[in-house]
């Protein structure tokens, strides 16, 4: 059985790295699984063992690859010497960082992951990935708190990668720290404000727009 997974394990990952060079002509696509398979000598039944859901698979085995380049480079590292804001900076651009080294296949991955049926798939991905790095960074929480930072910072992971591949390095880098500065602002408010006084609060922000009034004008943060 350890034989069978390590073969499976090499296997896939050969068809991934000769399915990149190919994957900015044919796309996301039965296609390139199939000019994969044929470069690392598979016929088209042992690509579809190793790869039932085609793609799709192929789609995941580049989110995992680029985790653990991601952690690779995070290696030297120690997140216990850093704010929690700066370990999660040093995490995203770690993981961007990663996928860029396959920028013309990470193109056509995320438009293949933007399509209807596919986006569950790249939410699990990017949860996946914002889960890994908040390992790294050393999260234990096992109440509430473990889902929302895990969701928060996959939407980090998905905007901030998007601005990196439409605006280049230094837009991704401002981006990233406007949203980490958001989320650090809701999060110092949140610790402070007790369940009534955010019933309280919801409750006047639902009765001035319900009666007109200026809602632009309540200064609580927005997530509130």
């Amino acid at each position: 059985m350890t034989d069978d997974r390590d073969w499976a394990e090499e296997t896939e990952d050969r068809l991934l790295s000769a399915a990149l060079p190919h994957a900015s002509r044919l796309g996301w696509t039965p296609r390139l699984v199939g000019a994969a398979a044929r470069e690392v000598g598979l016929s088209a039944a042992e690509a579809e063992l190793l790869l039932p859901h085609g793609p799709r698979d192929l789609a995941a085995l580049l989110a995992k690859r680029h985790d653990a380049r991601a952690l690779a480079s995070l290696a030297p590292v120690d997140p216990a010497s850093l704010k929690v804001r700066e370990r999660i900076r040093q995490g995203v651009l770690a993981r961007c960082g990663a996928a860029m080294e396959d920028e013309a296949a990470v193109r056509r991955w995320s438009g293949f992951l933007a399509l209807p049926g596919n986006v569950p798939l790249g939410l699990r991905l990017a949860w996946a990935s914002a889960d890994t790095l908040w390992r790294w960074a050393g999260d234990t929480a096992t109440d509430e708190n473990h889902y929302s930072k895990r969701a928060l910072l996959a939407e980090i992971l998905i905007t901030t990668l998007a601005v990196r591949l439409a605006l280049g390095a230094n837009a991704a880098g401002a981006h990233l720290d406007r949203r980490i500065a958001g989320v650090m602002a809701f999060e110092r408010w949140k610790a402070g404000v007790k369940p009534a006084d955010a019933a309280r609060r919801l409750a006047a922000r639902l009765g001035r727009l319900r009666y007109g009034g200026a809602a632009a004008s309540d200064p609580t943060p927005a997530g509130g």
